[in-house]
């Protein structure tokens, strides 16, 4: 019998987000209703060899208390065992991810940069949007080389108000990491 990953909903201001969680580490941290969600769902229940199962867990039930702490602007680091569910170089790029500090952005480019290879911005925007874990994985850290909002799977109006919650006016050159 394959692995169950515990799942829950839990509406937020910005929009609804999927929570899950497996062997007490969160897994799962996206948005209900974004594009890729077939494709994220198949990859992470394939790559954990799990299925989904819509019941609560102590994992769930903390990081919802988390998140809703850091929506409301009383937390700035997440403190949640994470299982970041992808290639070695997926993982390699959320992980450089969760070092964005709060309150700052960083550009594709020089993700790329700091992953010691600035031609794999392709591939390093690729795994961004492959990212299973937002808000925690602070993938909405990520503009563009202009400062400009790009692509977020929760839409831009929600990238837009995260960075607001960390006190980012996105009009500002970019303050990278």
């Amino acid at each position: 019998m394959p692995n169950q990953i515990s799942i829950q909903y839990h509406p937020t201001a910005l929009g609804e987000l999927m929570i899950g969680s497996l062997n007490d580490q969160l897994c799962l941290c996206d948005w209900r209703y974004r594009k890729m969600r077939g494709a994220v769902d198949k990859r992470l229940q394939q790559h954990l060899d799990a299925s989904y199962i819509e019941q609560s867990s102590p994992v769930i039930k903390e990081s919802i208390q988390q998140i809703d702490a850091y929506l409301s602007g009383k937390l700035k680091t997440f403190s949640i065992p994470l299982l970041l569910a992808g290639t070695n170089f997926q993982q390699s790029v959320w992980e450089a991810l969760v070092q964005i500090p709060y309150g700052t952005t960083c550009s594709y480019l020089e993700l790329s940069k700091k992953l010691g290879d600035e031609k794999a911005i392709r591939a390093v925007a690729a795994a961004n949007g492959a990212n299973a874990i937002s808000i925690i994985v602070p993938c909405h850290r990520i503009i563009g080389n202009d400062g400009k909002l790009i692509g977020y799977a929760g839409s831009l109006l929600a990238k837009q108000k995260l960075l607001q919650i960390e006190g980012i006016n996105i009009n500002n050159q970019l303050n990278l990491f």
